[in-house]
């Protein structure tokens, strides 16, 4: 078990703006992989395949952290801020919805060692 956070970032662009938010979005990775705590921080875009048939919007940040308080920092950052206020919540922006989610591979009520 880890104390590591697990994103997943999911983009909804709105019509006919994928590419514009892929692109968008691609460029926020190099700033990020070189964050304190980032140990993954890619971005992706939904293809199809018989063996994967779920639901899901066709952009997605997939994104592993050292910890809560490596996220959060990541979160807090004038860029990351820019971009939900540039591109999800301007009325001009490039994405009609987001749903941002973490995750931890720790049960519920693991007993680890307080450090």
């Amino acid at each position: 078990m880890s104390k590591k956070v697990y994103c997943s970032a999911q983009f909804l662009p709105k019509p006919g703006k994928e590419k514009a938010l892929f692109k968008v979005l691609q460029s926020l990775e190099p700033n990020t992989l070189r964050e304190d705590g980032c140990i993954q921080y890619i971005v992706t875009r939904h293809i199809t395949s018989p063996f994967a048939e779920g639901n899901s919007f066709p952009i997605a940040f997939n994104e592993i952290w050292a910890d809560m308080a490596s996220f959060e920092a990541h979160c807090q950052r004038q860029e990351i801020s820019d971009f939900f206020n540039t591109y999800c919540q301007a009325e001009d922006g490039l994405a009609e919805d987001w749903n941002v989610c973490i995750y931890t591979d720790e049960p519920e009520d693991f007993d680890a060692p307080q450090l």
